[in-house]
């Protein structure tokens, strides 16, 4: 079968390179894809946006299946061009798309289905925001209602940090449309850990789960970030929290979308709080997290194909998913500055010497082909990512691949996992 990948980062290379172990693929197409993508399939030079294009090559190619890995084609109704036209897409609808699409949407499901998160007010004028910081207190978290490519949210800790963030977001217009609209949170303490989960609109079935580290800088200090690093299996998530998360977080989300009429489709991602209350929701992202994917497909050890394609058809209860008891790491090598300003057409030289170890892969984030060389083209450049028996034994082979990969400015956390070495110290 022919299967295009929609997406030009490091998710997306990570579902590459699962999809194309598959017996079942002939042919694998990326749109726009990367130059570590480029290895695995034939690359297409359209943008992830361009739906359009996007559903034109995918008919004239005569696609079987198309996996959609950003989350603005998913809004933006991606999946729905494609069905009207008979063609198979894994992922939610537009209108399932709006739990990632819109924190107020999400945060409306959660209450109504008593799915627990943390309390909130959603604000559409900037006074009225700041008026109730005023009155409530800190610490809060601010977000951004829409899509701000992972960097809408604020963790305040003092009152000016937080009017400041609701200035940005709604006077100054910093992150567009997506911030007219602002979510004011309590402040959460606990543990994050993600829980990525396929269903077909009835059954949900979990994957691994994985921690995500924001901060761009070690000891989870600085900016937040579209993530620096991950690691699986997330030793905070017990065998019984996963039981208690399923029962309590993802098939009521799933269920109570359905009592609406919203049939959800394809990865319900669950970003989660781990309090002394148990399980709180954070956040609910609609496609594959990042770089949550880049450590739990390394783990997967079943054909990924077939169960895409059984959350597409309603057929997912008849799915079994086998998982490597192994661990997996994965390293993020920044542009320098990120996730602010940086530069870019940095040349890189060392993935090969990385991948020589087999239990190594680098997956590319944010690189492009320059005349004879691969070269910084994003915040995010780079996915070293390792398999160990454990936790400790991967982080050692990940951070084995970073040294033998250099590019001018390049930054990266030096203490992914902390947390599961400090539980297993």
């Amino acid at each position: 079968m022919k299967v295009l990948v929609i997406g030009s980062g490091g998710r997306e290379h990570a579902l590459a390179w699962k999809i194309k172990q598959s017996p079942l693929v002939s042919e694998l197409y990326c749109a726009p894809g990367n130059p570590g993508m480029a290895a695995l399939g034939a690359c297409v030079d359209i943008p992830a946006g361009d739906i359009d294009g996007l559903l034109g090559f995918a008919k004239e190619n005569k696609i079987d299946l198309t996996v959609v890995g950003p989350e603005d084609p998913l809004a933006n109704g991606i999946i729905d061009r494609f069905a009207e036209e008979g063609l198979t897409a894994f992922g939610p609808n537009g209108r399932a798309a709006q739990l990632e699409a819109s924190k107020a949407f999400a945060k409306s499901v959660m209450q109504r289905y008593r799915i627990p998160t943390a309390e909130y007010a959603e604000f559409s004028s900037a006074d009225e925001a700041t008026a109730y910081v005023e009155a409530k207190g800190v610490p809060l978290v601010i977000k951004a209602d829409g899509l701000a490519a992972g960097k809408g949210v604020t963790v305040a800790h003092d009152v000016d940090n937080a009017i400041d963030a609701v200035r940005e977001a709604m006077v100054e217009g910093v992150f567009g449309a997506a911030g007219s609209r602002v979510v004011i949170e309590e402040f959460l303490v606990g543990e994050e850990a993600s829980i990525l989960a396929f269903t077909d609109g009835k059954t949900v079935i979990p994957m691994v789960a994985s921690q995500d580290h924001k901060a761009a800088y070690d000891g989870d200090q600085g900016p937040n970030t579209g993530g620096m690093g991950a690691y699986s299996p997330a030793p905070v998530i017990t065998n019984g929290l996963a039981v208690q998360i399923q029962r309590t977080v993802l098939q009521p989300c799933v269920d109570g979308l359905a009592n609406e009429g919203i049939h959800y489709t394809g990865v319900l991602y669950a970003g989660l709080m781990i309090t002394k209350d148990g399980p709180k929701v954070i956040e609910f992202n609609c496609r594959f997290g990042d770089p949550e994917t880049q450590v739990v497909l390394p783990r997967m050890k079943s054909d990924l194909v077939p169960v895409l394609l059984a959350c597409c058809n309603g057929t997912l209860h008849q799915q079994k998913i086998a998982w490597d008891d192994r661990a997996c790491v994965s390293v993020v090598m920044a542009s320098g500055g990120y996730p602010k300003a940086y530069d870019k057409g940095k040349v890189i030289s060392g993935i090969e010497r990385a991948e020589r170890d087999a239990g190594v892969m680098v997956f590319h984030a944010g690189t492009k082909h320059h005349e004879d060389n691969v070269v910084t083209n994003g915040g995010r450049v780079l996915n070293v990512t390792a398999l160990g028996t454990d936790i400790r034994g991967a982080i050692t082979m990940a951070y084995a691949g970073v040294r033998q990969i250099s590019f001018e400015g390049a930054h990266f956390r030096t203490d992914i996992g902390h947390r599961a070495l400090a539980r297993h110290s």
